[in-house]
């Protein structure tokens, strides 16, 4: 019996939406729009069980593996499994490791891949295409769905319609030629044509059959990705592929290694409202905009404003006589650009990582496994902080050399070691904790616990903290 699997990427950087997005916290996890769910979240619901589909099986790297799992339970799903790429090596090694596990699981597994954090506006008829694509598959093609384009866009790969499939399941299509992106006027040229589609990196593909392709296409990124998946390690449940066998893979699209090669390639034209979401620009078109065509997230007074994408995390904002922009406010970070030059945004992200800022890495409101920590205020010899620990979460035994922390519970019940006593604390109770004291901070409770750390000290950064019995097993570049 065939088992279709999810394949989901959730490699990504968090350049193109900055400042909303970071490297520790990319797009895939935000909620945008007024969306009840994030990317990921839906993505994951979009391919579920109940709409005739197997576990799905996730890529990520090693700094958002705890945020895949939270997403996986939020979604109520279990993976079959969530495998971390120890370094970045583009999609080919990537669906290589995953087609090796769906094959493992079923020698008759078609697997379904796509980026986590795509938007598709018409899923029925998304999920309806997925099936035809998955008999295409069976009769030994490799599938990629063409978008319909609605404009002449620069910023995506082109696929030209070939003849039609023969002697197959009704309603596919040759791959005629792959084009770069073109300029304006070669994508205009395009449109014209009828025949050109959108590359939407969504492949729907027999593994077995995959792995076949690659093997006599592209060797050396099989070969590294057998290696690197046969010795695997597990880790708190995760997959942690060996990192020397994946280093050793090519970078490689599997676009260029097998798709653009391969006699195999097929083409399912569709028309489901896809889009990328690769800019700011990308958002405001999927929104839903006033009489004046603008978008707002946030308590807003527009005056005299047009065609504006605006969102605040802090309080309101106000405009007066502007059109075409976009305005993102953070509680650290203020973006304003015109909408038409928003793909420069990852200009502004590079000058941060050359001028050694953390605004490009970090919120100040950090993710951990076991919650999360907001900074509130922070000044001369002090800093204070909101701490949110999610039932069961238990941080690290840890030690600071120059600060001291004061805590007081807000919220819940903590569990609290410091040095060989423990004691429960509670709502409206509060401990001291001084410099070089071993501490310990659990949520033996079912709701959540919050408190507010007030630290006090020469020095206050997060590399100040010695660590022992970390029950997540992190590294210590994971917990600055």
């Amino acid at each position: 019996m065939t088992t279709l699997f999810p394949v989901i990427l959730s490699g990504g950087s968090g350049t193109r939406l900055w400042p909303l997005s970071r490297s520790m916290y990319p797009k895939q996890f935000i909620s945008f729009n007024g969306a009840g769910a994030s990317f990921l979240g839906t993505t994951l619901k979009r391919l579920a069980p109940e709409a005739g589909f197997g576990a799905p099986i996730l890529l990520c790297n090693n700094d958002h593996r705890f945020l895949v799992r939270g997403e996986l339970e939020r979604a109520g799903l279990e993976a079959k499994a969530v495998i971390l790429e120890p370094v970045a090596r583009n999609t080919a090694p990537a669906i290589a490791v995953a087609a090796l596990a769906a094959a493992e699981e079923n020698k008759n597994a078609i697997i379904v891949v796509m980026p986590s954090d795509h938007v598709v506006k018409d899923e029925r008829k998304f999920i309806e295409a997925v099936h035809h694509a998955a008999e295409i598959a069976s009769h030994g093609r490799l599938v990629l769905f063409g978008i319909k384009p609605e404009e002449p866009h620069t910023g995506y790969g082109y696929i030209r319609r070939g003849a039609p499939l023969e002697g197959e399941v009704i309603g596919g299509f040759a791959v005629g030629a792959f084009t770069e992106k073109p300029d304006s006027a070669t994508a205009t040229s395009y449109l014209a044509t009828g025949e050109y589609f959108w590359n939407s990196g969504i492949f729907v593909m027999h593994a077995a059959t995959f792995l076949e392709e690659l093997g006599q296409l592209a060797p050396s990124v099989l070969a590294a990705a057998k290696r690197a998946y046969e010795n695997r390690t597990e880790d708190l449940g995760f997959e942690r592929l060996d990192e020397a066998a994946f280093a050793a893979a090519p970078a490689i699209s599997v676009d260029y290694a097998v798709m653009e090669k391969t006699k195999r390639a097929a083409m399912l034209t569709i028309d489901v409202g896809w889009n990328d979401v690769g800019s700011w620009s990308s958002l405001w078109d999927i929104a839903e905009h006033d009489a004046r065509g603008n978008f707002a997230s946030c308590d807003a007074i527009l005056e005299d404003t047009s065609n504006c994408y605006i969102h605040s995390e802090r309080g309101l904002i106000s405009t007066i006589g502007v059109e075409n922009l976009v305005i993102v406010d953070t509680p650290d970070a203020l973006l304003v650009a015109d909408r038409a030059r928003a793909q420069d945004v990852t200009k502004v992200v590079q000058r941060l990582k050359q001028s050694g800022r953390k605004e490009h890495e970090q919120h100040l409101r950090n993710y951990r496994p076991w919650g999360f920590f907001e900074t509130l205020s922070l000044g001369p010899r002090f800093q204070v902080k909101l701490l949110h620990v999610k039932p069961g979460g238990k941080l690290s035994m840890q030690m600071h050399h120059h600060r001291s922390e004061h805590w007081i519970v807000v919220q819940g019940t903590a569990n609290v070691v410091i040095g060989d006593t423990e004691q429960l604390v509670r709502e409206n109770e509060s401990v001291y904790i001084t410099a070089t004291q071993w501490h310990r901070l659990e949520n033996p409770g079912k709701v959540p616990l919050e408190l507010i750390e007030v630290q006090i000290g020469t020095y206050l950064g997060e590399d100040d903290i010695v660590r022992t019995h970390d029950i997540y097993q992190r590294s210590a570049h994971e917990t600055k």
